[in-house]
């Protein structure tokens, strides 16, 4: 059993990722880290975490004590500025799931993100893992954005089948792809019957998207007055749409996480919601011709803490699927 650290657990992808390590065969919570409960139980966190035999959980501690605790895996579920800060251990695997360390560049944080990254020189030491396109090695891994998530699933196994020139990405998330953290456009009389355009023309998914597909893509993100999930359209130009089906059957044949569904199949939030697959449908524009390519996905799943133990398990060489969510057909 590997030792497991979350630093910034009390947020919401440090809670979903403790809930997936509570369950995963072969990994054992050693410590819990939050600045805000360091010195609580975890059951101050949910008072689920009382329930089922896990009430002699490990107490919380401060975020630099769980970092530092020698744990065989550290999950890092910190806001970006404070995770860039973070000097990582020198022994064990560290998954940093916020956006701290997804590019090598230091000038994207000031241009995207709205800091100077204060430790730009180790940069190059971390991997991007995303396990169905980018393989993550190494001991450090920079888990991708939920957005990005979504548009590489689609696109990236078509990169060589479309267009470089033109691609839109629409996406609509749930509110909790904001943090726990209260802001005044996540309070209930802005987001309930409501749906709207953010950060249009300057997410920092957009650059994500770009650095892996090789070409940019026009990204609008938009906010569901929902908790959870996710869901991209990317439109493309093509010249045979069953081609891209191909290759997208090619890509995601030996997958247990990633679903192409049948022609005609649209993908759903209510499918992956609480789950950590996702969802990919293709078809044509009969007017245009162009290629619709649709992804949906959890954005606290496949978007974050799935794709977190699911980065750590191919560390490992463990099945690909421990721990993950993948079963069932919950209403």
């Amino acid at each position: 059993m590997a030792t497991v650290a979350i630093v910034g657990a009390s947020g919401y992808a440090g809670q979903e990722t403790l809930d997936r390590v509570l369950a995963h065969p072969a990994l054992d919570l050693y410590a819990l880290g939050s600045d805000s409960l360091a010195g609580e139980p975890a059951g101050a966190l949910d008072p689920r975490l009382g329930r089922n035999g896990w009430s002699r959980m490990p107490r919380f501690i401060t975020n630099d004590a769980a970092l530092s605790c020698g744990a065989d895996v550290v999950f890092v579920c910190l806001p970006h500025e404070r995770a860039a800060a973070i000097d990582p251990p020198t022994r064990g695997i560290v998954v940093d799931l916020s956006g701290a360390h997804r590019f090598r560049e230091p000038e994207v944080y000031a241009a995207w993100y709205g800091f100077e990254h204060p430790r730009a020189a180790a940069l190059s030491a971390w991997s991007y893992g995303l396990p169905e396109l980018s393989t993550p090695h190494g001991r450090l891994v920079a888990n991708p954005g939920c957005y990005a998530t979504a548009a590489l699933l689609a696109l990236g196994p078509l990169v060589d089948a479309i267009e470089p020139e033109g691609v839109v990405v629409q996406a609509l998330s749930g509110t909790t792809g904001a943090g726990r953290e209260l802001r005044a456009s996540s309070h209930a009389g802005a987001v309930l019957e409501n749906v709207s355009p953010y950060r249009v023309g300057e997410h920092q998914h957009a650059p994500e998207i770009a650095a892996l597909l090789g070409f940019p893509v026009t990204f609008v993100p938009h906010l569901l007055p929902v908790r959870r999930g996710l869901l991209a359209t990317c439109v493309v130009h093509a010249s045979d749409t069953a081609d891209l089906r191909g290759a997208l059957q090619v890509r995601y044949a030996e997958s247990h996480v990633v679903d192409v569904l049948p022609e005609g199949v649209v993908p759903e939030l209510a499918r992956v919601q609480h789950t950590d697959g996702a969802e990919i449908g293709l078809f044509e524009d009969r007017l245009t011709g162009d290629a619709i390519v649709i992804c949906a996905l959890d954005n606290l799943g496949k978007g974050a803490a799935g794709q977190a133990i699911q980065n750590v398990n191919v560390l490992f060489g463990l099945e690909e699927t421990a721990g993950l969510r993948l079963s069932g057909v919950l209403v």
